[in-house]
């Protein structure tokens, strides 16, 4: 049975791309030229990849603190909130009545102190029951303030400016004390977080930088910050390392897959512009253009980015990708993978 590749190649041989034959020479000094980049071999990065997770720098879970029953919901997931703005409110009567009986607990104990403050001054009564009537009132102090905190617990505030990540409860629900409500992260702030084995920690240690990627949009960030924890797991032996990304980052948000690319040295590379490579289902392949400007479609093997290369193409830096196949020092290839195919379905007319 042929190989699957062999049909996909023959899927882009009927778009108009060829393998083989080159575009005739009379369309190629009419069409314009084809904007292109040398293959070369550079110094870039040595760089070790690792799974990662994005969290929030900043995030809680804000819990209930007193009991009643959830009364309000103002702000549901992907809500924006500023710090101090009332999220939730718990039906205060519970708490109201118990700070009534505090207060009134209070009032009776400042009497009997008043009282017994007078009969200890007329010798009617000993030091221990002045002392044990100072306590009373204290205690009752302590109460009145305490249950005047709780009310204050009604209402469910930001803690910080962020966005809702989930809200838990909803109205008529019963709030207890350790009750999770909602959970909240600031969006400024962001980091990956990935597991490194023992073996990797020294040469990580020794760079702290490192590279995140984000497979599915395709967008690279470097790091402004990687910390490694000083722990490791006993059992599995590997660390924990945070990697700090710039702040506002579009499209990033806690829970998010990502790929780690820790930086542990200096290595030669054969790279091109990762603009010039052309993807069509498992075929990967470059236009390269030879010396009469007439592109032609060959496949390539890729490895991972490289990191640390970036390459000056028309005055603008572009990243690099590492090539393991198909191409050598020196080879041009089209910028344009579009356009160069275009431009060889022409030419073969």
């Amino acid at each position: 049975m042929r190989p699957r590749f062999f049909y996909l190649l023959l899927a882009l041989l009927a778009s108009g791309a060829s393998l083989v034959y080159p575009a005739r020479a009379e369309n190629a000094s009419s069409r314009p030229g084809l904007s292109s980049a040398a293959v070369e071999l550079r110094e870039v990065d040595q760089t070790y990849p690792a799974d990662a997770i994005v969290e929030a720098v900043r995030q809680a879970i804000i819990a209930a603190q007193v009991t009643g029953r959830i009364v309000e919901a103002r702000y549901d997931a992907g809500s924006r909130v500023k710090a101090g703005e009332v999220l939730l409110r718990i039906d205060p009567r519970q708490t109201a009545q118990a700070e009534a009986g505090a207060q009134a607990q209070l009032a009776n104990a400042r009497v009997a102190y008043e009282r017994s403050q007078q009969l200890f001054r007329q010798k009617f009564i000993s030091q221990a029951a002045l002392d044990k009537a100072e306590a009373d009132f204290k205690v009752a102090t302590a109460n009145s303030r305490e249950t005047e905190l709780q009310s204050g617990f009604t209402r469910v505030t930001a803690p910080f400016a962020g966005i809702i990540a989930q809200r838990l409860v909803e109205p008529g629900e019963l709030a207890v004390p350790g009750k999770a409500l909602l959970s909240m992260f600031d969006p400024k702030g962001m980091r990956a977080v990935a597991s490194i084995p023992q073996s990797r920690l020294v040469g990580i240690r020794q760079t702290i930088r490192a590279r995140v990627e984000f497979p599915e949009s395709g967008k690279w960030v470097d790091a402004i910050r990687v910390e490694v924890l000083p722990t490791t797991d006993s059992q599995t032996h590997v660390a924990r390392a945070r990697i700090y990304l710039p702040e506002n980052l579009d499209g990033v948000v806690p829970g998010m897959y990502a790929r780690a690319h820790f930086v542990t040295g200096k290595v030669n590379k054969l790279v091109l512009p990762a603009a010039a490579v052309l993807r069509r289902g498992e075929v990967t392949a470059v236009y390269v253009v030879d010396d009469q400007g007439q592109p032609h479609l060959r496949q390539v093997r890729i490895g991972e980015a490289a990191n640390g290369g970036v390459g000056g193409v028309g005055g603008v830096n572009v990243p690099l990708l590492e090539v393991l196949a198909g191409v050598a020092v020196g080879e041009k290839v089209a910028l344009d993978p579009v356009k160069a195919g275009i431009a060889l379905k022409q030419g073969s007319r």
